[in-house]
């Protein structure tokens, strides 16, 4: 009576932790508070082997996040029917003929999770309420992952979005200098305010899906070229570059804001996987040829700039980019396009 008390007990438990830590990936926006964190955990525990097998040359491959997508649902399964095979079995002796095993009660209820209804045995009394329950939670969760992957799509989505736009401005991998070369040769240089804002937008946006969703740092997709990396860190260079060298104080408020809302994103998907920064080297003979490339674009440009305290600054803000270029197999962020 004991044991099964106690089978009854973890089996609940077990699939009362799934079930939140299901409802909250997919419907609570901030991600999983549950203390599984399904998808957290197989990001952590296969990326090792993923890098290993893959090898570090070739970054992490396109099928990680889709791999690490569909492992979430397979292991909420899993731990559903384990746990109410374990709810089945405290109870096998409402089951006619009564359930010999726990393998045997994970089938029947496993088989109610898919919704495939099998079973060797049929339920009476508190059994009926197993299996109904089991049922109604795997179609539940099914109904779930359709959401979940809608909400994927949609994130993926919007991020690569923002990316393709940017790179018809600022080439491939993107510059912050291209950009705004490009933006001076066709008289467009009004709706830089309107960039900045929209820029810091996109850096919350993504923020915010991949921090919930860690498995969507690792979609690539083939259309963004050096993907979001590179695009994040062409940002904050804009950012620096208008708050810094630029002589238009109309640019100062919105770069500062798009500045610190583009280090956070990087540094805190960095921390999401793990992933410490790398150290890059302040490049000021890159920061001068910059200077004289806007100079020569017609932009106004502050007097007295400090280049060796902005390529220091820029090194800093550049550190958790580079690493995730270099862990996603990405190219760098690129500050002056070499001819």
């Amino acid at each position: 009576m004991a044991l099964n008390l106690l089978l009854l007990i973890v089996g609940l438990l077990l699939a009362g932790f799934t079930l939140r830590d299901v409802f909250e990936t997919v419907i609570v926006p901030g991600g999983s508070r549950a203390s599984l964190k399904v998808a957290k955990r197989l990001v952590w525990t296969l990326l090792p082997l993923w890098r290993v097998i893959g090898g570090r040359r070739r970054g992490v491959s396109s099928a990680f996040g889709p791999l690490i997508l569909v492992l979430c649902f397979v292991v909420w399964m899993a731990l559903l029917a384990i746990g109410f095979g374990l709810v089945a079995f405290a109870v096998r002796e409402d089951f006619h003929p009564v359930l010999t095993s726990l393998a045997d009660a994970i089938y029947i209820v496993g088989s109610s999770l898919v919704t495939v209804g099998l079973a060797q045995s049929n339920p009476f009394g508190a059994a009926r309420w197993v299996v109904l329950g089991a049922g109604f939670c795997g179609l539940a969760v099914m109904t779930m992952a359709v959401t979940y992957l809608l909400e994927v799509q949609n994130s993926v989505s919007r991020r690569d979005i923002g990316i393709i736009k940017l790179n018809t401005s600022a080439g491939e991998p993107p510059s912050a200098v291209t950009l705004l070369q490009r933006f001076a040769a066709i008289g467009n240089r009004a709706e830089l305010p309107a960039l900045l804002r929209e820029g810091r937008d996109w850096c919350a946006t993504v923020r915010q899906s991949h921090a919930n969703h860690p498995s969507l740092i690792y979609f690539q997709s083939v259309s963004t070229g050096s993907g979001w990396p590179a695009g994040l860190g062409a940002l904050i260079d804009l950012a620096l570059i208008a708050e810094e060298i630029l002589d238009e104080p109309e640019l100062v408020g919105a770069a500062v804001l798009l500045r610190e809302e583009a280090e956070r994103m990087g540094r805190e998907l960095a921390a999401i996987i793990h992933l410490s920064p790398v150290e890059v080297k302040p490049n000021e003979l890159e920061l001068r040829q910059a200077i004289e490339q806007l100079d020569g674009a017609g932009y106004p440009l502050r007097e007295g700039v400090d280049v060796p305290q902005i390529a220091r600054k820029r090194a800093l803000l550049q550190h958790c980019m580079t690493a995730l270029a270099a862990h996603l197999g990405k190219a760098p962020t690129m500050l002056v396009r070499q001819a």
